[in-house]
């Protein structure tokens, strides 16, 4: 389907236009939910763009945002994006030395934070950055050199009455093809890079993305989105102006251990998600039916079992539609509470789902649907509907997004959401661009019946010594659905086998050795119990295994991997140069091991 060229502006206004509701936003800080309606939104974006205004940014100007999702966040993004200027937004899990790379690079002129906390990172290396010329805070600061936003709204609202026109005339030259963003990806290898998006980047992408939207958008009383994934990342970004651009509320939720708290609270009608939350609630219900015994337990797992083996394309008929309405009766209606009551369904991006728990989930009720895309792509390619939910692909790509397979399995993309580059780096834009024209997404995979299904970051794959080639995330994925392992990482580039490193679920091996303190992860890595467990997880899953692929050898982690030690990008992706580098003498140990065994 073709589209006029629009602007992230333009799709938000007319979402705007139709909201009817008392809350447009709401922020939930310590413990209690912050509301913002539709006309101290609007209100508030034309008074800060003006204020910015005032302060000299400009169509084109850079502006850094740095700060927790909030309806401020959405404020500042809405009016530097009205001036025709550029958001570039950063995590708030990034330490000063990529905050400086950034605004370096970016050349950000002005530089806008929530909290002074946030801002001690910017302040150490302040005297280094010559280009921003103001930084503001969201909420009130203590430091002299930081001016504070609702300074900068009574700015702007000065403005506003010397020159009343002065607003719609700076949103209405605002291009479809301007600059809207620059995205430094934090990605899993290398130096980031600014990924140049314009305002048709995302907003062909939103529109594209509406045709998937599974339910009614009409907006009811009750239903209203929670977003929990970080709106410096463009899947949660693009999925806010989506909800925007229906006209439904927003709640962002204050802190990820609260989730299942904010879930029941919310009653969300939909909201977008990453495979970590889900497997830890498929772990969760896994791991329950330990606490249970004889008849009872074994109708537990009857029915989770069902549920991992659940086809959404051919759903069980006869007799097995009459096992499953029992399956659900005894276990799967005691999980669908989890989400609220209205809970319409939810999108997982930002990585790879296992087919498992994509089956899991929705055997028990929950619309579960799987995209891809990346920053590159603002950020959708493809994404499942009712005609393609084929588990382990991720469905059909958009109606404005071509896709096709290179000669050695690379993706390839073409579309109106392809990126311009990366900023300040000719060199890599022509590196993942062929010369016709077609984006090269460094992830291998396939198309099949109509579906794209990913294997692995071409970078990942890699070749034992004995010449067989291994994609670990296949494997990664089926260690990971085990409940007693949290986390994976399979090793073996140019050596005689597989390996992994293993973090155990700390919680979950409690469980099994009846919530006995067995210690932490540092205690329990070498317990030959513990062990003896894993070995058992382990041995599942090389079953299904070809010979080269099954893991020989695993070594149990006492410390999780995490986004502060830099072996997690902000999604939840593992950075395996990073973790590689980590734990070189204990991977080295392993195949010294193996070798003095021989």
């Amino acid at each position: 389907m073709e589209y006029e060229p629009s602007t992230i502006i333009s799709e938000v206004k007319k979402g705007l236009n139709k909201h009817d509701k008392d809350v447009l936003i709401a922020t939930k800080r310590e413990g209690q939910w912050v509301k913002t309606g539709r006309e101290e939104f609007t209100t508030n974006i034309k008074k800060l763009a003006l204020g910015l205004y005032e302060l000299g940014v400009r169509r084109g100007d850079k502006v850094s945002l740095h700060s927790e999702n909030s309806a401020e966040w959405l404020m500042c993004d809405q009016a530097i994006l009205s001036l025709g200027a550029v958001n570039v937004p950063i995590y708030t899990t990034q330490p000063a030395d990529q905050i400086k790379y950034i605004l370096d690079d970016s050349g950000a002129k002005v530089h806008i934070v929530s909290n002074d906390q946030l801002f001690e990172e910017t302040r150490s290396i302040r005297d280094t950055i010559e280009n921003v010329e103001t930084y503001i805070s969201i909420f009130e600061s203590g430091h002299d050199e930081v001016r504070n936003l609702d300074e900068i709204i009574q700015l702007g609202a000065q403005k506003d009455e010397e020159d009343p026109q002065l607003f719609e005339q700076l949103r209405g030259q605002v291009d479809p093809h301007d600059l809207a963003t620059l995205i430094y990806t934090s990605g899993t290898t290398g130096a980031p890079k600014g990924v140049m998006l314009t305002h048709n980047n995302i907003a062909s992408n939103v529109q594209a993305s509406l045709e998937r939207v599974p339910f009614d958008t009409t907006v009811r009383e009750h239903e209203q989105m929670l977003s929990y994934l970080p709106l410096s990342h463009v899947f949660e970004r693009m999925m806010t102006y989506l909800y925007l651009r229906l006209g439904y509320p927003i709640y962002y939720i204050e802190d990820i251990e609260e989730i299942r708290e904010d879930l029941k609270e919310v009653e969300p009608h939909y909201f977008a998600t990453v495979p970590r939350l889900l497997e830890k609630i498929h772990t969760g219900a896994k791991v329950k039916g330990q606490e249970m015994s004889g008849l009872k337990k074994r109708l537990y797992y009857w029915a989770i079992n069902r549920a991992e083996e659940f086809d959404p394309e051919n759903p069980p008929s006869g007799l097995e539609a009459i096992k499953h309405k029992i399956a659900d009766k005894l276990v799967y209606s005691k999980i669908r509470p989890l989400f609220g009551r209205h809970l319409a369904g939810m999108v997982s991006g930002g990585g790879a789902l296992s087919s498992t728990i994509f089956r899991f989930m929705n055997a028990v009720g929950v619309d579960c649907r799987q995209g891809y895309g990346l920053t590159e792509t603002s950020p959708v390619l493809s994404v499942q509907d009712d005609d393609h939910l084929m588990p382990g692909s991720s469905g059909a790509p958009l109606s404005n997004v071509d896709i096709k397979i290179a000669e050695d399995g690379e993706i390839l993309a073409k579309g109106p959401n392809v990126m311009e580059g990366y900023y300040n780096n000719e060199e890599k834009t022509k590196e993942v661009f062929t010369e016709d024209g077609w984006f090269k997404t460094g992830d291998i995979g396939k198309l099949e019946r109509g579906n794209l299904c990913i294997t692995d970051r071409k970078k990942s794959v890699f070749k034992l010594s004995t010449g067989k080639y291994i994609a670990p995330q296949i494997i990664q994925n089926l260690l990971t659905e085990s409940g007693y392992i949290d986390q994976a990482v399979v090793i073996g580039y140019k050596r005689k086998f597989c390996s992994a490193l293993i973090v155990p679920s700390l919680e979950n091996i409690k469980k099994h050795f009846g919530n006995r303190d067995i210690g932490s992860l540092d205690d329990i890595k070498d317990n030959p119990k513990v062990r003896e467990v894993i070995q058992k997880e382990v041995d599942k899953v090389n079953v299904n295994l070809s010979p080269w692929e099954t893991v020989k050898k695993f070594v149990l982690l006492s410390k999780p991997f995490t986004i502060e030690s830099g072996e997690l990008t902000p999604t939840h992706k593992i950075k395996r140069s990073d973790i590689k580098e980590n734990y070189a003498d204990v991977i080295d140990k392993i195949y010294e091991d193996a070798d003095e065994e021989e």
